[in-house]
């Protein structure tokens, strides 16, 4: 799939953005117009189309810099913003240090991108049921693209409520005025849109073991299945399961069944070289349950005659996160792992520094520049993978592209979803199994028998719902999950994010102490609602506290 949806797409990719971005909502169809009925015209128009809905995936740049790890790895313990200063993407910077405001850019962009990617989806849900089979779509593919088109909609919800809590739920194709202005929607209604659709999915995707391999990247039933366990176990947290109509319990049983699933179907499996995970020849592997597809190329989305949002297949994470320094990548230098994650791997985890890179002074090229707010530490994952020959860091076809692939579930994370599931459903055994196939492959000793330390704080002889915590810290840094787990968990153990945050700050440089607010319990767990969105349609409340 990395070359599938792609490069078919970029031939429709003009005439999809007229049938679903925002600007034409507001405006009378010109008479000249194709409409959506004149491109649904045989199978072929169908797959076009679904593999149009993945896109919005990959943007990571319209306004701004807008990828996704800038708020799970920045604004949690596990990352600074870096970069060449502290005003360099100030986005970023108020983001991570509790002064946000609506009008904050990064964030316009990715509820741009994300709604953008439900309105395509909503093209599909609503026509491809009206084409009729051909020589290139038999019943079972059409059924396949709807299931995907399903998933993608359920995941770029996701995404958007994690972030902005309640959002306007477009369920159908919006082709003018009419229907613009909606009223967000509880997050209870969201989150069983969401469910809706992974279910819907559910029911009609594939195997992975079912695709052909030029295809593997496109959702399959395990990611579903992933998803649905990933969706009831945030349902269960303690800061979302107050706002959903579930007991936890019932969420804790409700994930568990959707893990007990995917591990049954023997589809996917741990990969001994944790290295090989972060690499090209890693892609789409074993443990990939489904990862955003990148590919490398010339073309660029920067600058007015762009436009951002699309025109290139590339990502700007490896450039973004690379040391500034040219014998280290010759990146921008942002995401950088705080002094906290490094302290709480064990003495002897790999993952640490395949995670983080620590580099010698005589490789730091200009300290005033690289060494931010007294952090050192370099992003290694997806950043400073090798190239083919393995004897140096891979360079960019482009100049700020890579074509790295953002793997956004693998087992490892399954495994993990799945034991805390089993821990709230009451059966800690299971949980213990799946933590240590983890730490079993990764050269760690078994649970319990260890200690790790949090916020500097040694946990001696940790509960097994600390133990898998940890873990997902550990196994998972830098991959933009952290903060979620955070704000999901309502804090480590339950006393609020607040709690947490501020035993972070604690262990913080002096000078990054300096430049973080105070966190608002209450008001910080959430982000602003864009206020260009809300300038857009005034029936948008905000969140708690903003203006």
């Amino acid at each position: 799939m990395k070359n599938v949806y792609k490069l078919s797409v970029i031939s429709i990719l003009t005439s999809v953005l007229v049938l679903t971005g925002c600007k034409d909502y507001l405006t009378a169809q010109n008479p000249a117009t194709d409409t959506a009925e004149d491109f649904f015209s045989s199978g072929q128009a169908c797959i076009n189309n679904v593999n149009a809905d993945y896109v919005p995936l990959q943007w990571e740049y319209a306004v701004t810099y807008c990828s996704e790890w800038f708020i799970g790895d920045i604004v949690s313990d596990d990352a600074l913003k870096g970069g060449q200063n502290l005003n360099d993407m100030a986005n970023a910077y108020d983001m991570e240090n509790w002064k946000t405001i609506s009008n904050n850019d990064m964030l316009n962009d990715i509820y741009r991108a994300n709604f953008l990617g439900v309105g395509r989806c909503n093209l599909s849900l609503k026509y491809i049921p009206t084409v009729a089979t051909d020589s290139v779509m038999n019943e079972r593919l059409k059924n396949r693209l709807l299931g995907e088109a399903h998933f993608l909609r359920a995941m770029y919800y996701f995404r958007l409520l994690r972030i902005f809590g309640g959002v306007p739920l477009t369920l159908d194709v919006i082709d003018g005025t009419d229907g613009w202005s909606l009223e967000r929607a509880s997050v209870n209604d969201v989150f069983k849109a969401i469910i809706a659709d992974l279910e819907a999915a559910n029911a009609t995707l594939w195997l992975r073991s079912q695709y052909p391999a030029e295809d593997l990247g496109r959702a399959t039933k395990g990611a579903a299945q992933a998803m649905l366990l990933k969706t009831y176990l945030y349902m269960a947290g303690d800061y979302w399961n107050k706002q959903v109509n579930m007991s936890s319990a019932e969420c804790y049983e409700a994930a568990k069944a959707w893990g007990d699933s995917i591990i049954a179907s023997g589809e996917y499996s741990l990969v001994a070289d944790y290295a090989n995970l972060f690499t090209l020849e890693g892609e789409n592997g074993p443990e990939s349950v489904f990862e955003v597809q990148y590919m490398e190329e010339e073309t660029s989305d920067y600058g007015a005659d762009a436009g951002g949002f699309g025109a290139t297949r590339g990502t700007f994470s490896v450039i973004l996160t690379r040391s500034r320094s040219s014998l280290l990548g010759g990146g921008w230098g942002f995401n950088k792992p705080t002094q906290n994650l490094y302290d709480e791997y064990e003495p002897g985890d790999i993952r640490r520094d395949i995670t983080i890179l620590n580099p010698l002074d005589s490789l730091i090229e200009n300290p005033n520049e690289e060494i931010y707010l007294g952090c050192r530490y370099v992003s290694r994952k997806r950043a400073l993978y090798l190239n083919a020959t393995g004897t140096e860091y891979a360079k960019l076809g482009h100049a700020t592209r890579g074509e790295i692939n953002n793997t956004i579930i693998r087992y490892a994370d399954v495994l993990l979803m799945h034991a805390e599931a089993c821990i709230g459903a009451g059966v800690s055994n299971l949980a213990i199994n799946d933590l240590n196939q983890i730490r079993s492959i990764r050269g760690m000793s078994t649970y319990p028998g260890y200690a790790f330390k949090v916020n500097g704080v040694e946990v001696a002889s940790p509960t097994i719902l600390q133990a898998v915590r940890h873990e997902r810290r550990v196994e998972l840094a830098m991959e933009g999950h952290r903060w979620f787990d955070i704000v999901r968990w309502n804090g480590l153990d339950g006393t609020g994010v607040k709690a947490h945050m501020d035993a972070y700050k604690a262990t913080e440089t002096i000078k990054a102490q300096e430049q973080m607010a105070a966190f608002v319990e209450g008001k910080h767990e959430l982000f602003p609602i864009p206020s260009k969105q809300r300038e857009l349609n005034p029936a948008l409340t905000q969140n708690p506290q903003y203006n």
